[in-house]
Formats: structure tokens, sequence, C-alpha cells
């Protein structure tokens, strides 16, 4: 077994000099830094949201020396490691690290890729790891003792608490001053649940189905988010989702509190929101990006939900500072 002094860091592809932002230059706004920085703290959390039109080489964006967990909420992608390969479906997570060999990694084009990454040195985590500590995935550890080059972790589910977090974690319910700290403490908290092993243990009916249940909701939310101007009916979803509209509907306002539709607005209303903050579509552009037909109910809808009229709200909001600020990493 390691301790947290028993690692040697491997000298980065340009010692000093590693950036992840050409990484992401062909999808613009498409990735924002959350917070963190992996240089200076030894974590960053990072949101992912875009469209390509080829598929896109990501691997560039990987820190070397690093372990990065990604929670896969839509779009395709894989990391490969020699023979080994992490598929990333919609609602999918997974783990891997970057290290000579150099990761491979791919993201499919003509598809809407959303999914949120923490990516971690390898200080950071064998400082938290206490010496000799068991139940750590048998990949990682290998990794953290030095005995493994590059490599990845399977595949696992996204349970619905992880999707209750991924949102979470694009919109942190503390104040502004307090965000670094619920960062730090959420940051460590996806890493427990995906870097030790999970024990299975027999499945009761009763928590079979409320399991099933839960990831149909999820694979609702997803099926919602691939594509806000044209979704399917509740007919289709129930189809896909593998259980009656009636059925569908229940399950997923016990879950979320709210209907599929008002799920759906409120979705429709955040991308809204996102695309205003761009500056690069009027508000008709934006209107009918979303899935709105007539821009007066969706100045009525976006009124009500921020409080403001779509054409004076990026005027109220703040833009993302160009550089490191605020203990987010631009780098």
């Amino acid at each position: 077994m390691y301790s947290p002094n028993s690692f040697t860091p491997l000298v980065p592809r340009s010692p000093g000099m590693f950036s992840e932002v050409p990484a992401w230059e062909a999808v613009r706004g498409g990735w924002r830094p959350l917070q963190g920085s992996f240089r200076d703290l030894g974590y960053s959390v990072e949101w992912h949201d875009f469209t390509t039109d080829q598929d896109l080489d990501w691997s560039p964006s990987f820190h070397p020396d690093g372990v990065e967990i990604c929670l896969n909420l839509s779009g395709c992608g894989e990391v490969q490691a020699g023979d080994r390969r992490l598929e990333l479906r919609p609602e999918t997570a997974g783990f891997y690290f970057q290290r000579k060999p150099f990761l491979k990694a791919r993201r499919t084009g003509r598809a809407r890729h959303r999914f949120l990454t923490i990516e971690f040195s390898v200080g950071f985590l064998a400082g938290h790891f206490a010496p000799k500590e068991s139940g750590i995935h048998p990949v990682l550890e290998e990794f953290l003792a030095g005995r493994a080059g590059a490599d990845v972790s399977s595949s696992i589910r996204l349970s619905h608490d992880h999707q209750q977090l991924l949102t979470s974690l694009n919109h942190p319910p503390v104040a502004a001053a307090a965000q670094r700290m619920w960062y730090h403490g959420k940051a460590l908290e996806i890493a427990a649940a995906l870097l030790y092993r999970t024990e299975v243990e027999p499945e009761l009916f009763c928590h079979r189905l409320k399991r099933l249940n839960r990831e149909r909701v999820g694979r609702v939310i997803a099926l919602l988010g691939e594509n806000l101007a044209e979704t399917p009916t509740l007919k289709q979803i129930g189809q896909r989702v593998g259980c009656s509209p009636f059925y569908l509907s229940r399950i997923f306002s016990g879950e979320t509190g709210r209907s599929i539709f008002q799920y759906l607005r409120a979705l429709r209303l955040e991308r809204a929101a996102e695309l205003l903050r761009e500056k690069k579509l009027n508000v008709t552009q934006v209107a009918l990006a979303v899935g709105y037909s007539s821009p007066s109910h969706f100045s009525t809808a976006f009124h009500e939900t921020f409080g403001c009229c779509p054409g004076l709200y990026p005027l109220r909001t703040q833009p993302l500072p160009p550089k490191h600020s605020g203990g987010r990493e631009i780098r």
C-alpha cells in the first residue's frame, strides 16, 4: 500500500505551462469552470454543455498526473488507455488518470454533450486517503502506488442522487463567499462515491422498484435536455423509458416534486438564461432555440422566473471573468 508521500509526480508534457483552454476552443462557451484550481488547490470542477458537428478529441484537457471523474448526463464519449476503454453513455459515470502513455479520448459529433468533470491532482487525493486505507478502487490503488500508467475505470449508471448532486453543482445553495469551501466538500463527496469499491448486497423488491423508478426519472431528465427545441411527446418518452405515460408522470412528480412539463419549462428557461448571458442571439432567436414558438409566451415565462424581461436580463448579470478569479481555474 502507499502513503501520502509515496508517489513521485511525473513531469507534465509542458512543465509549468499546461493549459486545457486550447482543448475547448472548438466549443467556445461550452466549457465553464465552476470552482477550484488543479495547480493551486489540487482539484477543479468544470461543467460542459456543447454540440459538435464532428468528433472532438478531448484528451488535451486532461492534466498530466491527474485523476478525473466524469459524470455524463447526455452525449457519448470514450476514454482509452491501451486496450482498456471507458465508454461514457448518457447517464453514466467513470474515472480515468493521465500518465504516460497518455490517454486517448473522443466525444462523438452531431450530439449535445452535457457532463461535469472533477479533476484531482495525485497529491490532493493522497493527502485525503489514510495510510494503508482499505477499500479504494483497485485501479486507483495501482495508480496512487506508482505501479500503473494511464488507465480507466469501468462505467457505472448515474444514480438519482448523483444526478441531484450534479444539478446542485451548477447552482450552489450557498453565498458566493462560501462556495470555495462548499465545492471542496462536494468534490470529496463525489470522490468518495466513485473511487472506492462498491459492495453488492441482495436487493429487496421494494428497493429495486424504487431504484428503477429513480433511473427512469433520470432517463426522462436526460431526454428532456437532449433537444429543448424539439422534445419528444409524453407518449414517446414513455416508450423510450419503458412504462406508461400515466405511471411515468406519477413517479416523476413523486421524485422531483414537479410535473414533466414544469421540469421541461425550468430546463428551457435555464438554458435561455445561459444563451442570453452569452449575448450571441437576440431574444427571438433564444426563444426558438429553447422550444418557444411565441416570443411573447417566452417573455412572460422568463419574467415569472427571473423577475425581468429577457431583453434586460444580460444587463442584470455579470459576465464570467476571462482570467483566474474567485477560485475558478481558467487556465
